[in-house]
């Protein structure tokens, strides 16, 4: 199985780390982002990685090379000028079974192996892992009707959704509803898909995650790591820092 990683932004909110180091590869205890999900992913039988890049690509490319040291395939797809997050799916060639595409900044227990499977069985095109987000309002929250008449007052409440982990799996096809070279995000990918009648998926997963592209979330993903190293990182390979 193949997988593609997310790795071209410019992580504006992590500056003035990623103006010299690529957002992937800031670390996270004693690995870079983008080699603990890599781990993963050998971890549940991908064998090839492609990576799209962009932004101080050459330091990735240098870093990780073929990925023999992991044990993987990689290789490295370049984004010429930004193509949104699903965009650059058109420019990889054989992407012609089942694949799952990350973001490049997420820290998760999550198992890829639960998720590709429950992926098989739901018989879409598309599933989005997803985790459930609490938000609360500190003011109190209106409704109204199309009359301007109020129909509700709910004091500071606390809304409940359930976002995206920027984790996908998807089937071949679905590349038929990228054009090449064109800009296009997952969202407005996802509503095309729900137009046209194709089956889109959640996978809820209620364990940790993190989205590593605000500096608190970076911040506090180092605090947490350790403690759940054994649950990231089952099985770990010693380093060799042969990279270095």
């Amino acid at each position: 199985m193949k997988a593609v990683v997310l790795a071209g932004g410019k992580g504006t909110r992590l500056a003035p780390y990623t103006r010299i180091i690529p957002k992937p590869m800031l670390p996270v205890g004693d690995r870079a982002i983008l080699e603990i999900m890599l781990l993963q992913m050998k971890r549940a039988g991908i064998e090839e990685v492609i990576l799209t890049v962009g932004h101080l690509s050459g330091l990735m490319k240098a870093y990780f090379q073929d990925g023999q040291q992991l044990g993987l395939r990689i290789c490295y797809s370049y984004e010429s000028h930004p193509l949104g997050t699903a965009g650059p799916l058109a420019l990889i060639e054989g992407l012609e079974e089942t694949f799952l595409v990350t973001n490049g900044d997420v820290l998760t227990t999550l198992s890829l192996t639960d998720l590709i499977k429950f992926h098989d069985q739901s018989g879409g095109i598309a599933t989005i892992a997803t985790h459930r987000r609490k938000v609360f309002i500190d003011l109190g929250v209106i409704h109204v009707n199309g009359g301007h008449e109020i129909v509700d007052y709910i004091e500071k409440p606390t809304l409940e959704y359930q976002v995206s982990m920027g984790i996908y799996v998807f089937e071949p096809r679905v590349l038929r509803y990228i054009t090449k070279g064109e800009y296009l995000d997952f969202p407005d990918l996802v509503k095309n898909l729900l137009a046209v009648g194709e089956k889109v998926v959640a996978y809820p997963f209620d364990g940790y995650w993190k989205d590593l592209g605000r500096p608190d979330d970076y911040e506090q993903a180092n605090l947490d790591f350790e403690q759940i190293r054994n649950q990231i990182l089952p099985e770990e390979p010693t380093w060799n820092g042969e990279y270095l």
